[in-house]
């Protein structure tokens, strides 16, 4: 005896793509990004970046701009 199949009394989208992200799906990233942005920019981590004389002022110029 053959299983029934249901059908949906309407498609799933409607025309174009409808799906919605969780709160933490850009919450997580932008989290990271920012952690990760103040870690290279902490002051007593600035001695890393002495190699390159060009790349230590650019980096203290958006410490800068990001302490206010």
């Amino acid at each position: 005896m053959p299983a029934r199949t249901h059908t949906r009394p309407h498609p799933a989208t409607r025309g174009g793509v409808d799906f919605r992200l969780p709160w933490w799906a850009l919450a997580l990233p932008t989290l990271a990004f920012v952690t990760l942005l103040l870690l290279i920019l902490h002051p007593a981590d600035a001695h890393a970046a002495a190699g390159d004389p060009g790349l230590t002022r650019f980096l203290e110029r958006v410490r800068q701009l990001t302490a206010g």
